[in-house]
C-alpha cells in the first residue's frame, strides 16, 4: 500500500503487506533509512525530535521519487553520548548503529535493493555514517550514500538564520519542526541558548585546529544553542522544500548514473 504525502503516493515499507512490496520492488531502485536519535533538546522539544524530523523527510523526499524509492522504519536513536548528562537521553555505541544498519542493508539487498540512502537528522551519526558507507560498499556490494535532512538548504539557512552558533534545538530545527511535525515543540517554552562562554568546547567546533568530544552541558546549560524564539513556520517551510529539492535532485541524478561511473567516483556523502 502506498503512504500519502502532500497528496503524493509513497512506498512506505511500515504501512505496507509483503505482496504490496512484492509488487512495489518493480519499480523502486533505492532505500531511504530515515536514521535519528532519542536525545535531549532543551526545555522547549520533544526527545524524539530527531527520529521524528528524519521520518517526515523522508516521508517528503519518497514522495518527490515515487515510485523509484521506498522508505523503510527509522532507526530512531543514535550515537548521542554527548546528552547523556541530560535526563532521558539514550545513547547507541557507535558500533551499535553500525551493526543495525548492516543488518538492514544485508536484508534490503536479499529483496533486491542494492542502493541505499541514509537520510540523517542528528550530527552525531554523521561519522559513523561515513564508516557505514564506505564499508558496506565494499564489503556488500551496495550502492550506498548519506545525507543530513536539510544541510543542503543553503540559501535558506543563509537567509533565515542569523545566530553564530545554532544546530540543536535552535530557530532552524524548530522551525523544520513547526513545519514538519509541530506536535514536537512547546512554543510557551521557547528558549535562546544558554551558552557558557570561555569553555574548551570553543576549540573543537568545526572550522577549528583541533577536533574531540566534548560534553553538551559545557557548552550549553539549557541543552539547546541559537535562538529558538525566532524560530517559525515560514522560516520551516523555506528550509525543508529548499532541501528536499537538493535531495531529490541529487537521487534522481545517481539512479540514473551508470554503475561504472558510481565505481570510479566512489560511494560516501551525497553530493547536494
Amino acid at each position: 500500500m502506498s503512504g500519502k504525502e502532500s497528496g503524493r503516493a509513497s512506498y512506505l515499507l511500515t504501512e505496507m503487506t509483503w505482496p504490496e512490496v512484492e509488487e512495489a520492488l518493480k519499480s523502486v531502485k533505492m532505500a531511504i533509512v530515515p536514521v535519528g536519535a532519542h536525545e535531549q533538546h532543551g526545555p522547549h522539544m520533544s526527545e524524539s525530535c530527531d527520529a521524528v524530523l528524519a521520518t517526515e523527510m523522508a516521508k517528503r523526499l519518497a514522495a518527490r521519487l515515487h515510485p523509484l524509492v521506498l522508505v523503510t522504519p527509522t532507526v530512531n536513536m543514535g550515537v548521542s553520548p554527548h546528552h547523556l548528562n541530560f535526563p532521558g537521553t539514550i545513547s547507541l555505541r557507535p558500533e551499535t548503529l553500525l551493526a543495525v544498519l548492516r543488518d538492514m542493508v544485508v536484508s534490503l539487498k536479499r529483496h533486491g535493493i542494492d542502493k541505499v540512502l541514509f537520510l540523517n537528522s542528528h550530527g552525531g551519526n554523521q561519522g559513523t555514517l561515513g564508516l557505514a558507507c564506505a564499508s558496506f560498499a565494499q564489503e556488500l556490494g551496495v550502492d550506498c550514500y548519506y545525507a543530513k535532512t536539510t544541510a543542503s538548504a543553503k540559501q535558506a539557512m543563509q537567509k533565515h538564520i542569523s545566530s553564530p552558533l545554532y544546530g540543536h534545538s535552535c530557530e532552524r530545527e524548530v522551525s523544520e519542526a513547526y513545519y514538519l511535525a509541530p506536535h514536537l515543540v512547546r512554543p510557551e517554552r521557547l528558549e535562546k541558548g544558554d551558552i557558557v562562554h570561555g569553555g574548551r568546547w570553543e576549540g573543537m567546533r568545526p572550522g577549528k585546529p583541533l577536533q574531540g568530544f566534548y560534553r553538551y552541558e559545557e557548552m550549553t546549560r539549557n541543552g539547546c544553542i541559537g535562538d529558538a524564539t525566532r524560530a517559525s513556520l515560514e522560516i520551516g517551510k523555506a528550509i525543508v522544500e529548499e532541501a528536499l529539492e537538493e535531495l531529490s535532485r541529487a537521487v534522481r541524478t545517481v539512479l540514473a548514473e551508470p554503475a561504472q561511473a558510481r565505481a570510479t567516483h566512489g560511494e560516501g556523502e551525497l553530493a547536494v
